[in-house]
Formats: structure tokens, sequence, C-alpha cells
């Protein structure tokens, strides 16, 4: 059981590396439009915001400090997806692949809701 949790936890933090990369990338290709160029500086920083801080909530001192770390990565998950739509409502060219990036935010903030929720002792 342990071994499944931990499996599931170094593969999601591997998911989450994946995601940024993803968007680093794309932000290249918001930078074409200057309209897109703060977009593509936010949708950095939010993202990386969720990793960076579920890989932090693993040095916390405490439930309550874990448990904080991943309300923040839940918020930055929800802010990435603001901006995706915002981008995907803009451009028609990247509206394929905006939805897709869409779609990954959207289970990513599934699991870190759902671990807040089982955290907060409310499943």
């Amino acid at each position: 059981m342990q071994n499944d949790k931990e499996k599931f936890k170094k593969e999601f933090i591997a998911r989450l590396i994946s995601l940024t990369v993803r968007v680093l990338r794309y932000a290249d290709k918001l930078r074409k439009d200057r309209n897109l160029w703060a977009v593509a500086d936010q949708l950095i920083r939010c993202t990386g915001s969720i990793g960076a801080n579920v890989v932090e909530a693993r040095g916390s001192a405490s439930k309550k400090d874990y448990t904080r770390f991943f309300e923040i990565a839940l918020k930055s998950a929800n802010e990435t997806k603001y901006w995706l739509v915002v981008v995907r409502e803009y451009s028609a060219e990247l509206r394929e692949e905006t939805s897709g990036m869409l779609a990954e935010v959207e289970q990513v903030a599934n699991i870190i809701g759902s671990s807040v929720l089982t955290l907060k002792g409310k499943r």
C-alpha cells in the first residue's frame, strides 16, 4: 500500500514537471502575439506554482502546513485554467493545443482538490 502511494506521488510530480515544461514551450508560441506576452508570463508563473507547492508540501513541518501548500497549488491550478480559457477564446490557431492543456490542468486540479478534501477530513 505504501509503495503504491509513493509511486503515485512520484508519478504525479513527474506529471506536474511535464505540464510546466509543456507550458514553457507553449509560451514561446504565445509570445508571437504581442497581446499575449503578459499572459505567457502569467501562465508560466501559475503553472510552475502548482508543482512547486506540491513539492514544497513534502517538507512541511505539520499537517496544517502540508494542507496549506496543497490549497495554494489548487489556487494556482485554477488560475492556470483561467488563463488557458482566455487564450482558447482569443486564438483560434491555438484552440486545439490549449484545450488539451486545459484538460490536463483540470485533471491535476481534481487530484489536488481531492487531496485537500481528504487532508481536511471532508471525505
